[in-house]
């Protein structure tokens, strides 16, 4: 049997709330609702998770959404070894099981055919059918499924069906305001305010750019990124073109754009 203790968040993870997303989502959990998270990328989404299992004690299975995720790789298989054939139990079993918080990061990147197998865990049933192995396994009164996904990629070819998103309850996440996101990175990052004041001024005109040449803004977490390079030392400009700039884009208009930014600030 799994051992619960196992998945426990071990140290509280920092966490800032931007809102009121900490108090709604402890009303959610209290009638086990599912939660859908959506925002864009690096602004917090999956350090939020965490800090709720740590908050509420509970055990968190985390899972990685891909295109090439079966829901063989959610549920469980079948493993050949010396002794014959066993079962071995996937993440989204393994926490209906020991009544784990289970949450699917950037689950419109797995296939829709997937992500069907979550359908029955998010109504009244609360159940999980393993066909393979002929079980259905009733959920954990403790089991809660949390998924989330960036809105800003959503496409034809990548979005959740409607009959996956009317299953849960919703939680908007954004940037932090200015002077709050400074507060996060230079407590993250470990360097000065007036330094990671900066940088979320750096962000503000990247993320003015976002559908005019960027796909996707500065992220929060590419910030703490410059401020943790500019702590141990390395000159902040090298700093962001390193974290704010080279990840971002390869567009050579753009990368002088995001450059002309950086020196505004930093040069």
């Amino acid at each position: 049997m799994t051992d619960a203790n196992s998945y426990l968040v071990k140290c509280e993870p920092y966490y800032q709330p931007v809102g009121r997303e900490v108090e709604l989502y402890e009303a959610a959990y209290g009638v086990r609702m599912p939660v859908m998270l959506k925002g864009p990328t690096g602004c917090g989404k999956s350090r939020f998770v965490e800090y709720m299992a740590f908050r509420l004690s509970r055990p968190l299975i985390t899972v990685a959404c891909n295109e090439d995720m079966t829901a063989s790789d959610l549920v469980g298989r079948f493993l050949l070894d010396k002794d014959g054939t066993r079962w071995q139990d996937g993440p989204l079993t393994t926490a209906a099981r020991i009544g784990a918080i289970c949450y699917l990061d950037e689950i419109v990147e797995a296939r829709q055919d997937t992500t069907v197998v979550i359908h029955p865990l998010t109504d009244h049933r609360r159940t999980l059918p393993l066909d393979k192995k002929g079980e259905q396994i009733v959920a954990h009164p403790d089991f809660q499924l949390v998924i989330s996904y960036n809105p800003g990629y959503q496409s034809l070819m990548k979005d959740l069906k409607q009959s996956t998103k009317q299953r849960f309850a919703g939680l908007d996440f954004n940037y932090p305001e200015a002077d709050l996101e400074a507060t996060i990175v230079a407590t993250e990052a470990g360097v000065d305010i007036g330094v990671s004041a900066k940088l979320v001024q750096v962000a503000h005109r990247a993320r003015n750019l976002k559908g005019h040449g960027l796909d996707e803004g500065i992220s929060t977490r590419l910030l703490v990124y410059a401020g943790q390079l500019m702590a141990k030392g390395v000159e902040p400009i090298a700093a962001c073109s390193m974290s704010l700039v080279c990840p971002l884009t390869d567009d050579s208009d753009m990368r002088d754009t995001l450059d002309a930014a950086v020196n505004t600030f930093f040069g």
